[in-house]
């Protein structure tokens, strides 16, 4: 039988029930959110006159449950509006409506005896069949079974969201001894497909695979950081995007995380896990221990390893926490020759490599941690997971890093991996000696555009299961790279389609970019069948150069800078106008030209988490490269349909005008930055390139014709002008902007109403590219905007908000 997910019971709205229930109704699906009656009356509904017995009251723990989760900040909805697809109850009042639900999840505390409760009566009203699952970080999957009926047993396992579950990719899948293999199947392809995120099959073993590696890490740096003379700062800088893992690297990503939740799972490992050859490291340091007593538990009780004060000037200043003395202290700037030297190398394996080159402090403690990691994680093949990709891949996407263990281990070479086991007078698992006799020298291998992970059963190579169809571009780069240059590189995808990808610093749009894209066309039009652009980068593009913007601006090359504007723009017309189907995928940060890139395509494939905007105003400039005309061509389509031409107007000026950047795909469309009933999103970044090759092959195989060439823009020219000038003086007066944002307000109005004209009439693109160029052109010019960007150069930001 085909299986279809329509609605989702949550039982438990603790800080992940909520969420996973707004992830739920993400994807659409609605969603059934239960929790306990409240045994007593608060404060405020004893002043109202409340009983027990009514239904605000019995639903109090929920609705505030959620009503605090849909306040968090990132948001765990893709849009407000989603959250009507959430109905909420109680457990005493509402469980029968479980009987309706295709999958029921328990999210309760963490006790098995109050599972077992709840599964007991969830037994009374689900209907066989229907898929139960309990969210649990810690209490073994079979201990939850005594009791059950078979066919629970039978539709019954582990389902462990991390914490966001809206943002954090992984979601492990851990299976009993009496699930039913052909429901694991479905879990797998399930949360891959839907749900968008890394599925992992996990064995039942404690703290299971993400956290049982992840924490050991932690923890041994816990346990070494004072023998190496190293300060909490210093770990987060040496452990952080250096490595390509997250800013908040070890110890702020404690203080986020809770240090309390770490002390459980470490805990549990070393209680349950005696044979462990590592179970002296999960017992707590001293420091960690007094932490816990002083209840310095990180971001929730406002001190852990860092603390936010205000200095005698009332600046606010993060201080970190010494651990030899217990006393938070200002944070000293981080230099090592190591950090030096790969500071500069962009390429994260090339970076990575590097990192064991030195001869400093750091070096050493690269090698120590390496070391350490590779042996473990050896250790824990087969006991917690039976492939070693599931290592990595659950790895990456529980703690956010961009490489696993074995995949670093690769990087630096299968000796070298050894070297460092062996100076650290760690062993590794003896199937690593058996790979080596057998004379395999890496983990994973890239043949006909597929990734292979050596297998430790059959001693030999297999495609990742479950990647047999996707498009992969990282397995593809190798052999099928058409042309690139320092910039952007040509990948054949295959099918007649070819894929552009950036790697510039943060995928930034500057010269070199531009040449990949118009190659890119050159190539498209004349030997194949459409163009893809998209990247693996961590984001799809976060702007211009704004470093060559100011050099021009500041030296007054406006005749050089006219001619890079304009190249940026008639790039962007060849990708409206190519006579190939053009499709842009952006995921992440997609601000300034990597937006405008994306509106002038012909279909946007957006991942969900896709934070797209254009934010030139913050800067002093408008949107250069074809944003501002765009935003007049789709103003002018709006007046067609009919809207009030007053109202849409102002709110495709505020959209720029406030540099608004959409928090998901979704909120795109409401932005104006997607269209809707022709761009889509797609929940799944795995799956992301291969749904954008096949929608440009549906448009070729379509018998593919370039849209014409748009002469008929209506624009409002005075009487929009009028609305834009009034109310940018307004501000002005209100002292809500300042004389300089004026300025840019009244120059972004003149190119969204198509100029000082006397009445509504039609003009071509061509017209309003070049008023957007006059009017970059001429901001480019002022004080003000050359002081911006300046800032923004010195600090090394991009065109961003």
């Amino acid at each position: 039988m085909e299986r279809k997910i329509n609605k989702v019971a949550v039982l438990g709205s603790g800080v992940m029930g909520s969420q996973i229930a707004c992830h739920f109704a993400n994807i659409g699906v609605e969603v059934l959110l239960l929790d306990i009656v409240p045994r007593e009356l608060d404060e405020k509904e004893e002043k109202k006159g409340l009983k027990l017995t009514d239904k605000v009251v019995r639903n109090r723990i929920v609705d505030g449950a959620l009503a605090a989760a849909l306040k968090m900040s990132p948001s765990p909805i893709y849009k407000k509006e989603f959250a009507s697809r959430i109905t909420t109850g109680n457990m005493e009042d509402d469980m029968k409506k479980i009987s309706d639900v295709d999958w029921i999840i328990e999210v309760v505390i963490e006790r098995l005896d109050i599972k077992k409760t709840v599964f007991e009566n969830v037994e009374k009203y689900r209907k066989p069949g229907t898929l139960i699952t309990s969210n649990t970080s810690g209490i073994p999957i079979n201990m939850m079974l005594d009791g059950r009926s078979d066919d629970f047993k039978k539709h019954f396992c582990g389902t462990h969201f991390f914490n966001p579950p809206r943002y954090l990719q992984l979601l492990e899948i851990i299976p009993t001894k009496d699930t039913d293999p052909a429901i694991v199947d479905f879990f797998m392809e399930y949360g891959s497909k839907f749900l968008g995120k890394k599925t992992v099959l996990a064995k039942d073993t404690p703290a299971f695979i993400a956290n049982r590696v992840g924490v050991y890490s932690i923890m041994s740096l816990f346990h070494s950081i004072k023998d190496l003379g190293l300060t909490v700062e210093e770990v987060d800088k040496l452990t952080g995007t250096v490595l390509g893992r997250q800013k908040s690297a070890t110890f702020r990503t404690a203080d986020v995380v809770g240090l309390d939740t770490l002390v459980l799972v470490s805990n549990g490992v070393k209680d349950n896990c005696p044979d462990d050859e590592e179970n002296k490291l999960f017992a707590l340091p001293d420091f960690i221990s007094k932490m816990v007593d002083n209840k310095w538990l990180g971001s929730k009780t406002g001190q852990g390893f860092y603390k936010k004060t205000k200095d005698e000037n009332g600046k606010t200043q993060i201080l970190s926490l010494d651990l030899e003395t217990l006393e938070y202290k200002a944070q000293k700037r981080v230099k090592f020759p190591t950090l030096d030297m790969a500071k500069p190398i962009d390429d994260l394996e090339k970076r990575t490599a590097m990192l064991i080159q030195g001869q400093d402090k750091a070096a050493e403690f690269y090698k120590m941690m390496f070391g350490g990691l590779f042996a473990y994680a050896t250790n824990r093949v087969p006991e917690i997971a039976d492939d070693l990709f599931k290592i990595d891949d659950a790895i990456k996407a529980g703690f956010g890093w961009s490489l696993g263990p074995f995949e670093t281990w690769d990087i630096l070479g299968f000796e070298k991996g050894l070297e460092l086991i062996e100076k650290q007078g760690k062993k590794a698992a003896q199937w690593i000696h058996d790979m080596k006799a057998s004379g395999a020298t890496s983990f994973y291998k890239k043949e006909n555009g597929q990734k292979l992970y050596y297998d430790l059963s059959s001693k030999s190579y297999k495609v990742i299961p479950g990647t047999e169809d996707l498009v992969m571009l990282d397995a593809l780069r190798d052999d099928n790279t058409v042309w690139k240059n320092s910039d952007t590189t040509i990948v054949d995808l295959g099918d007649g389609i070819l894929n552009l990808e950036f790697h510039t610093k943060m995928n930034t749009i500057g010269g070199g970019v531009i040449a990949g894209i118009n190659k890119a066309l050159d190539l498209a039009e004349t030997e194949y069948k459409g163009l893809v652009i998209s990247n693996t980068g961590q984001n799809f593009s976060a702007g211009a150069n704004v470093g060559m913007i100011f050099m021009m601006a500041a030296e007054q090359d406006f005749d050089e800078l006219n001619f890079a504007v304009k190249s940026f723009q008639d790039t962007m017309m060849r990708v409206r106008y190519a006579s190939t189907p053009v499709i842009v995928a952006p995921h992440n940060l997609a601000l300034g030209g990597g937006c405008e890139l994306s509106m002038h395509a012909d279909k946007v494939v957006a991942h969900a988490e896709t934070y797209i905007g254009l934010v030139e105003f913050g800067v002093g400039l408008i949107p250069g490269g074809g944003g501002s005309k765009e935003f007049a061509k789709r103003f002018s389509d709006e007046l067609k349909e009919g809207d009030i031409r007053i109202n849409a107007l102002r709110e495709r000026f505020l959209t720029i005008g406030q540099a608004k950047v959409a928090t998901s795909a979704y909120e795109a469309f409401d932005l104006g930055y997607l269209r809707k009933g022709t761009d889509e999103v797609v929940v799944s970044r795995e799956r992301q390139l291969t749904r954008a090759k096949a929608a440009c092959l549906e448009l070729s195989n379509k018998g593919y014709t370039a849209p014409p060439r748009e002469k008929n823009i209506t624009i409002s020219g005075q009487e929009g002008l009028g609305i834009v000038y009034v109310g940018a003086h307004s501000m002005m007066s209100g002292n809500y902007m300042s004389e300089h944002d004026k300025v840019i307000s009244e120059k972004l109005g003149y190119v969204l109403c198509g100029g000082d004209i006397s009445e509504r009439v039609q003009v071509s693109e061509q017209y309003l590219l070049d008023l957007e160029r006059k009017a970059f052109l001429e901001l480019c010019a002022e004080r003000k905007t050359l002081e911006r960007l300046e800032s923004m150069v010195k600090k090394g930001r991009v065109l961003r908000n």
